[in-house]
């Protein structure tokens, strides 16, 4: 089974070699190398010390996943470690949906392609994971809260034995049913009767750092900022 590798893809091929620890991945890529080299499988199978079947395998796994055609056609190949670099900071400033964009910015920018699976194991072989990202306030602002933090420490630290020291903040709860999933029979709609009225309740809480059990609450008709 003749295949024809390009020097880039070599190339590709040894930097993978040399950056994963799974010797039956080294023994692949060494059988698809030497195999490009015009080496024969019983030479293959004799150099790696493993049987022919097995070099066979690599051989026709590796042509059939990459498509490489004996000619031109088909050219895959791996990101080089300075690429994989440039990939990765990219990636996290950048947040993709979905993974064949990542794909299309990949072929455009490097000329390389990609399968689905491929680069879903390269994703996660380089330390990233399809989730959620974490909400923060919309008014939430670093500098402010790093003013406040060096303003704490100096009341902090000016109080005197009899001063304590409050934190407050008002909630306004809302009686009302919840309305969540649950397992339900396929076409059949499950009826949950609602609170008829929404009552609002404005209350204003303070704590103090290691009483909780002291807290302080009171409520009232209605809470402005002030």
């Amino acid at each position: 089974m003749k295949m024809i590798l390009t020097s880039l893809q070599k190339k590709a091929l040894k930097i993978q070699h040399d950056t994963t620890r799974d010797g039956r991945v080294r023994d692949h890529i060494k059988s698809v190398i030497h195999a490009s080299n015009g080496w024969s499988f019983e030479e293959i199978a004799e150099a790696l010390l493993i049987p022919e079947t097995i070099v066979r395998q690599h051989i026709k796994y590796y042509i059939h996943s990459y498509k490489l055609k004996p000619e031109n056609g088909g050219s895959i190949s791996q990101l080089s470690i300075e690429q994989t670099q440039q990939l990765v900071k990219h990636l996290a400033q950048v947040t993709y949906l979905h993974t064949h964009q990542i794909y299309s910015y990949i072929k455009q920018i490097y000329d390389i392609v990609y399968s689905v699976l491929g680069l879903n194991k390269w994703l996660h072989k380089n330390g990233f994971s399809y989730k959620q990202p974490k909400g923060v306030l919309h008014k939430f602002d670093t500098e402010k809260q790093e003013a406040f933090i060096v303003k704490y420490k100096e009341v902090k630290t000016s109080l005197v034995q009899k001063d304590v020291l409050f934190f407050m903040d008002a909630v306004h709860s809302t009686q009302a049913t919840k309305v969540s999933c649950g397992w339900i029979l396929t076409g059949v709609d499950k009826i949950i009767k609602t609170t008829g009225s929404r009552t609002r309740l404005n209350i204003v809480g303070a704590i103090r750092l290691g009483h909780l059990s002291d807290t302080i609450t009171a409520q009232y008709k209605a809470v402005n900022g002030e």
